[in-house]
């Protein structure tokens, strides 16, 4: 097979059935390969940065994604969005197609180059994002896309591969045996975790745990729920790893977020005598700006590949392993938890047609959630107004709280989407943000897809209002006329909508539910100044971490 069949033959066994992209002339011969493949189909998206943030969303949604660009134009308009997945520890793969070998060894000034024969520089560039590179040459391919795939997953961090347009064409022996993905524990490490956690799950006189994304990464859900339910533990989330647990589960305290947690919520994680943190990783906008109330030198802590008790880390234990452990330590102990605190009563507003407030519009789109939804949440009002409210059992949710790029929902709804296309999306997003990936809808309604997209139009960046210069010129953006972009940008069929009341919204909502075979496009007016709370008390600790005075 040809080191192209190689590649994609690799893909498909990690479950990558779409390979996002933009064409250039490096890469057309490859994509040839790519039409004829039965079992990958090509997404051509509006630019390379959507590629890149579609493959994001594929990718956590189904474990792995990929994006394929041209050499140095395109490669370099993804990188932001391989950035965020490396930040955000999201396994995929950048490949860009280069010019060919003879070009590179005779240092031609062709396009799409710095016109100085340096054909590395830009995988130097990638370097800095990725968890593993290669060059591949007709001689190393096969070894070194079995290499790279391999740490994307042990790593759960994107990876990248420059492959020059001739060796893509090149020979190369067929597959063996299937990528090398486990990561197997230091055996004597883990007995002396397990050793160690036993001693503090026998003295402790209250358990609580809170979970993050890091699990859904390290694929532990499934054992993280075998703990919960085996010690019925009072349990929440960061912000970040929301839906990592049953959000319908009684146990469930919500999202923690430091010191602008619901007091319930603060209560049972700040005040456990032992505090058990699932891949929990604390930043500013999800720790309420580092308020958070626990040691994190105290308790049972689990990383990617360490797991520690009392600040004392044991190398090389995963996760997953290392909650399947703590299960049978709870279950032969026969530790449970105490009856928590009752759960604060609805207090869901009901509809009115007065102007809609952000508040009713969070609450609205959480109780409009089924087990099938994907909720995703733009970074800003939309990511901390949701984040706060409890989902359907079985709904998923993606943010970029950590990278927090702008504008990056809209296209990982389109990879998220057609990852699985059993669950239908629902996506919030601002009015400024919308305007740097509009065109991706365009891709959206080429693939015939139907999610729910709710826009939030409160007239520009209220995020950056809320931290500073609520009335200054640079947080204003242009007045767009919205409901006409659908069909500008080639959506047929799609069902639109503007909500000035919370009656309106309802309606909307509704008609949406009774939808689900056509495109909706929700346009939500809030006032300029309306904001969530939590976003409110964040940016306060933003405005002083930032040295900004008023």
């Amino acid at each position: 097979m040809t080191v192209t069949d190689y590649l994609l033959h690799r893909l498909t066994s990690l479950g990558v059935r779409h390979l996002f992209g933009v064409p250039g002339d490096y890469n057309l011969a490859l994509l040839d390969t790519v039409l004829a493949h039965p079992d990958i189909e090509w997404v051509g998206t509006a630019n390379e940065l959507g590629a890149a943030y579609a493959a994001d969303g594929y990718a956590r949604t189904v474990g792995f994604g990929a994006v394929l660009t041209t050499f140095g134009v395109g490669e370099l308009s993804a990188i932001n969005g391989v950035a965020g997945s490396y930040a955000e520890y999201v396994p995929l793969v950048h490949i860009a197609v280069s010019p060919t070998q003879a070009i590179e060894r005779a240092g031609a000034v062709v396009h799409h180059t710095a016109g100085d024969g340096d054909f590395e520089r830009f995988a130097r560039a990638h370097e800095q994002v990725t968890c593993a590179h290669a060059v591949l040459r007709p001689d190393n391919a096969a070894d070194e896309i079995d290499r790279v795939l391999s740490t994307a997953i042990r790593e759960s961090r994107p990876v990248y591969l420059r492959l020059p347009a001739d060796v893509a064409l090149a020979p190369v022996r067929a597959p063996g045996d299937p990528l090398a993905t486990n990561v197997a524990p230091n055996e004597t490490n883990l007995a002396a975790f397990l050793a160690a956690a036993r001693c503090r799950l026998s003295g402790a006189s209250t358990v609580a745990v809170l979970a993050d994304f890091l699990v859904d990464r390290f694929r532990a859900r499934d054992e993280l729920a075998e703990l919960l339910a085996a010690g019925d533990f009072p349990h929440a989330t960061l912000s970040m790893g929301k839906t990592v647990v049953d959000e319908g589960n009684p146990r469930f305290l919500g999202v923690y977020s430091g010191a602008f947690s619901d007091p319930r919520t603060r209560l049972a994680i700040d005040g456990s005598d032992l505090l058990i943190r699932a891949g929990v990783l604390l930043a500013d906008t999800t720790s309420g700006g580092f308020t958070q109330g626990f040691d994190a030198e105290s308790g049972i802590d689990l990383g990617p590949t360490t797991a520690a008790v009392d600040g004392k880390v044991f190398d090389d234990v995963p996760p997953a392993i290392a909650l399947a452990g703590l299960t049978e330590l709870v279950t032969e102990l026969g530790i449970t938890a105490d009856e928590p605190p009752p759960a604060p009563a609805s207090t869901r507003q009901p509809a009115t047609d007065g102007p809609l407030t952000q508040s009713y519009l969070w609450d609205a789109v959480a109780a409009a959630t089924q087990p099938t939804t994907t909720l995703i949440a733009e970074q800003g009002t939309s990511f901390f107004g949701i984040c706060t409210h409890n989902l359907a059992s079985g709904a998923r949710f993606i943010g970029q709280p950590l990278w927090g790029s702008i504008g990056y929902t809209l296209p990982a709804l389109l990879g998220a989407q057609l990852a699985d296309p059993s669950r239908r999306c629902i996506l919030l997003i601002g009015d400024g943000s919308a305007q740097l990936t509009i065109q991706e809808l365009g891709t959206l309604g080429r693939h015939g897809l139907t999610p729910i997209i709710i826009l939030v139009n409160n007239d520009g960046y209220t995020v950056e209002r809320v931290i500073h210069g609520p009335r200054a010129s640079y947080n204003e953006i242009g007045t767009w006329n919205w409901s006409a972009l659908p069909a500008a940008l080639g959506v047929h069929n799609a069902l639109i909508r503007g909500a000035h009341t919370s009656e309106e919204l309802d309606d909307a909502l509704g008609q949406a539910a009774r939808n689900p075979d056509r495109l909706v496009f929700i346009e939500a007016f809030t006032d300029i100044d309306d904001a969530p709370e939590l976003l409110v008390e964040i940016a306060q600790g933003v405005r002083n971490r930032n040295g900004v005075r008023d």
